[in-house]
């Protein structure tokens, strides 16, 4: 574990590795837009094996890196048969166990030394000592051009998040938040048009040359091709739900013309 006073890494970054110093100057959202340009490099690497002023201490703690969802079953407490139950589950015959619900009922029947973990994206399902070939599990979906290992339920941006409530062939539902005073960048799609719903706050829209406020329980329509953008002008999250229709709803299909956070 790392320790150590944001002026002294400062001026370790700034005499071990300049070009990284250099990405760390401005705000806060100046420095996260710049992340992706980063050098790929450890701090171990650029900083603590070439600086002079590091200090090693002993501790007689317990640790445990919890790298895996095995050591996370030794971390976590389990009922007298060796269940460790999270969420909604109802176990039978079941047996040294770790099972992590989120929103659905989980039921095992006549399972033993087994680790079932539910989240929004992916359900996994896998025998103890296992779990490791998840890697695996996410090279082969690579390989067969599944979006899991890249998209996610729900996806955090500079301005706030989304999360994918329903898509299917032609259509995608989303939950939209932008934090207060963040916008979207000013954008268009080619394949599909938006109907936007406020369901908490007031949005700031932009379509085409026209600007207007839209509260809740409102609505406004993008037609493809149109330029557009959504903006949080208020003090409390703005929440809308955004429908997509269209003969392509994939995330590539955007054009930035204008971008706060300086993607491009």
């Amino acid at each position: 574990m790392f320790a150590f006073s944001i002026g002294t890494i400062m001026d370790a970054f700034r005499e071990l590795t300049p070009e990284i110093y250099a990405m760390l100057e401005g705000s806060f959202d100046e420095m996260n837009s710049r992340f992706s340009q980063l050098p790929n490099i450890s701090i171990d690497y650029a900083v603590m094996e070439k600086s002079d002023r590091v200090v090693t201490m002993p501790m007689d703690i317990y640790w445990n890196d919890i790298g895996s969802w095995d050591s996370l079953y030794e971390l976590l407490e389990s009922d007298e048969e060796g269940n460790i139950k999270r969420g909604d589950v109802v176990t039978m015959d079941t047996r040294n166990t770790m099972i992590l619900g989120s929103k659905r009922l989980i039921t095992t029947i006549g399972l033993e030394d087994g680790l079932v973990i539910e989240t929004d994206d992916a359900i996994l399902i896998a025998q103890k000592g296992q779990a490791q070939k998840v890697k695996d599990v996410v090279d082969k979906l690579k390989q067969d051009n599944r979006t899991e290992p890249s998209e996610h339920v729900t996806t955090y941006r500079p301005w706030g998040n989304y999360t994918v409530l329903e898509e299917g062939e032609r259509y995608k539902l989303k939950r939209i938040v932008v934090n207060p005073l963040a916008r979207l960048s000013l954008q268009m799609h080619y394949h599909r048009s938006e109907h936007w719903v406020v369901i908490k706050g007031t949005a700031k829209v932009t379509i085409g040359d026209v600007e207007k406020l839209v509260h809740e329980n409102e609505s406004v329509y993008v037609p493809k091709s149109t330029l557009h953008r959504l903006e949080n002008p208020g003090k409390v999250p703005l929440e809308i739900i955004e429908v997509q229709n269209g003969e392509y709803v994939g995330e590539d299909d955007i054009e930035r013309k204008e971008d706060h956070y300086g993607r491009e």
